[in-house]
């Protein structure tokens, strides 16, 4: 079993039950250090009182792109960083059992309503869809579905990635044990891959993910915490997640959070919290706020 920390810093600690290869040491992520959180705005409708997922545009600068938690309708918010809303959207062939994040590749947004508190549903879905231009109104383009079944059970999970290089889709569940599993299917295959499982530490329930566009920088939270893993060139996003982590010693003290936005460099992230009109943040390396 190997221990995985941050080494100096003094941050978190995790352990891995997966075996993890054998590998050079990587340079330390950026935002592995000491962050400085700002808050650039709020959510000014009342339309989204529990955002769940968040994920910034790759190809519309400023634009950040959500959705509620379960008991809403299957819709995307757009939003500026200051809190503007510039659309409200529709999902055409979506349905929202349990919307728990979003994420991106190229020019198609990702919703995953993997969330499953009961641990009861026979499948978990994923719809991708065009990402919208903004301003916008009505609905997105319809929705393609991708029902996914797990190998060895339900599991409850709020944190979905995609993979900028292949199109792999990873899911990392929830478990109040600590004990993360991560699942990944690739092409069209609808059976998830038990690829590897790690632990966030006493009490690390991972809320919410995100992957830099260029695929080098991978980031997964948990309520008060963001661990960080630099991904090596002809690595896949599982391979990378058995690799040693690192986490800031800045703790993510906002309330409910359950939502990570990496900017395109992976250097800085946004998150927003659940709440009525909740404050979007983003956190950025002391010595590095770019």
């Amino acid at each position: 079993m190997a221990l995985l920390g941050c080494g100096e810093g003094g941050a978190t600690s995790a352990s891995t039950t997966a075996s993890v290869a054998a590998h050079r040491p990587q340079a330390t992520p950026a935002l592995c250090g000491k962050l400085r959180a700002s808050v650039t705005g709020t959510v000014q409708t009342a339309e989204a009182p529990e955002l769940s997922g968040l994920v910034a545009s790759r190809s519309q600068p400023g634009v950040l792109w959500t959705h509620n938690d379960s008991g809403d309708r299957a819709r995307v918010f757009a939003l500026r960083p200051d809190g503007q809303v510039l659309a409200d959207l529709d999902v055409p062939g979506a349905e929202a059992v349990d919307w728990e994040d979003i994420a991106i590749r190229g020019r198609e947004l990702y919703a995953g309503d993997i969330g499953d508190n009961d641990r009861q549903r026979p499948s978990v879905d994923v719809y991708r869809f065009p990402e919208p231009r903004v301003p916008a109104t009505g609905s997105t383009a319809p929705a393609t579905r991708l029902t996914l079944h797990y190998p060895d059970g339900a599991h409850d999970a709020e944190t979905l990635l995609v993979d900028p290089r292949s199109g792999a889709i990873v899911i990392v569940t929830k478990e109040f044990s600590g004990r993360s599993g991560v699942y990944v299917t690739e092409g069209s295959s609808t059976t998830l891959r038990r690829a590897g499982r790690f632990e966030l530490g006493p009490g690390g329930l991972a809320t919410g993910g995100d992957v830099s566009a260029d695929g080098r920088v991978i980031a997964i939270r948990t309520y008060g915490t963001v661990f960080v893993w630099r991904r090596p060139a002809g690595v896949s996003l599982a391979a990378a997640l058995r690799r040693t982590p690192c986490a800031s010693p800045t703790p993510l003290r906002e309330g409910q959070g359950e939502a990570l936005a990496l900017t395109r460099t992976g250097r800085t992230f946004y998150t927003v919290p659940e709440g009525l009109h909740a404050s979007i943040r983003r956190y950025a390396p002391v010595r590095h706020s770019r």
